[in-house]
């Protein structure tokens, strides 16, 4: 039995659900929207995805200041700054949407902007790339300029640290040694993924971007596929895998998705990533994309009958309920892939959640809950 903390979901939420339902709250991709990638792995894989997510609807410029507000917005209502934020602890600053856009800057704090973390001057600031959501967040202004357009990466000695930890310095990265910016560990693998979807998404013009920025040249090898040098690749699914999906992003997957109308694989399927990009991948991998997780009924009143089929482990996976912005509300172990229920569903207030398992790190499937 699991007992779960209770909630308030504002009325007005419920109302934007019902009234926006393909709007940003807990938009879902059609019935088999990944079907033509079943089965498929390496370039052919990639090729299947990028069919899939490709012609989203574009964004202006002047859009993301009111999408952020869909996309990257914290429990209290804050702008959700990956380059300043301490999870689990106190930001040394928060900012307020709208009125804290820069602007001018002159440090740490002063307000914050649009974040191109695959940088612009590695495409060419061509568009629709320039206005993509799955690689732009809102960040520190002060940050993001020290940032500038370095290559992601791990540092070895800093010339420059934020006030969360992040970092500037040169590489200490197997098969790079130039100048890199190192998110915090509990962001590395929400970049690494919006790499992957950047990759996918934009292979068909990717093998030209190489020689705009010698930065953007260091991370590229010229190609669609693997689109990556080696290097990157390395690390790309280092992060990935040692920073595994967050419910963040899974709620920041549907609300870009219910802007720009395509998703993230590499957030639905994080196995995806393994398949495309190592050619050593196995049966683990394959395991969680069979993965199946069926919940009933929906909505639920008094409680909510979970089934994980498909899918064997060797240990105990784990069974997670998040609200809409992400904040975990409970967790359960689980040690076999019979039905389980959930009890006290009862004290949950009218809403929307997220069941999320996860064995060993690794996010198997989700699906989304309703309280009547």
């Amino acid at each position: 039995m699991i007992h779960l903390h209770k909630v308030r979901v504002s009325f007005l939420l419920i109302f934007c659900f019902f009234t926006l339902l393909t709007g940003t709250l807990f938009a879902q991709p059609p019935a088999g929207y990944y079907n033509n990638a079943e089965g498929l792995k390496g370039q052919e894989l990639q090729l299947a995805l990028y069919n899939i997510i490709k012609g989203h609807t574009s964004r202006t410029y002047g859009d993301l200041w009111t999408d952020f507000q869909s996309t990257d917005k914290t429990q209290n209502g804050k702008v959700w700054d990956m380059y300043s934020d301490v999870p689990g602890g106190t930001p040394a600053y928060e900012y307020t949407f709208g009125s804290d856009q820069c602007g001018n800057y002159n440090g740490e704090g002063d307000c914050y902007n649009r974040e191109h973390s695959w940088p612009k001057s590695w495409f060419n600031d061509a568009t629709p790339m320039y206005t993509e959501l799955f690689h732009l967040v809102p960040t520190d202004g002060y940050v993001n300029g020290k940032r500038s357009n370095y290559p992601f990466g791990e540092v070895g000695n800093a010339s420059w640290t934020s006030t969360n930890g992040s970092k500037v310095g040169s590489c200490d990265f197997p098969g790079y040694s130039g100048t890199v910016f190192e998110p915090i560990d509990e962001y590395k693998g929400d970049f690494a993924r919006g790499y992957f979807y950047m990759a996918t998404r934009y292979q068909n013009v990717i093998a030209g971007w190489e020689n705009y920025d010698s930065n953007g040249d260091a991370v590229m090898n010229g190609t669609s596929y693997p689109a990556f040098e080696v290097w990157t690749v390395n690390l790309l699914l280092a992060w990935h895998t040692s920073d595994p999906v967050s419910a963040k992003e899974i709620a920041r997957n549907n609300a870009v998705y219910g802007i720009q109308h395509n998703r993230n694989p590499y957030i639905d399927h994080p196995e995806y990533a393994a398949y495309v990009w190592d050619p050593n991948v196995g049966t683990d991998e394959l395991s969680i994309m069979q993965a199946k997780l069926t919940v009933w009924p929906v909505p639920a009143k008094t409680k909510v009958n979970f089934m994980l089929e498909n899918y064997k482990t060797d240990g105990i996976y784990k069974v997670t309920i998040t609200d809409i912005s992400g904040r975990e509300l409970s967790e359960q172990q689980i040690e076999t892939d019979a039905s389980n229920v959930i009890e006290n569903f009862e004290n949950l207030h009218s809403g929307f959640y997220l069941l999320i398992v996860t064995d060993k790190g690794k996010t198997i499937a989700s699906a989304k809950l309703m309280k009547n």
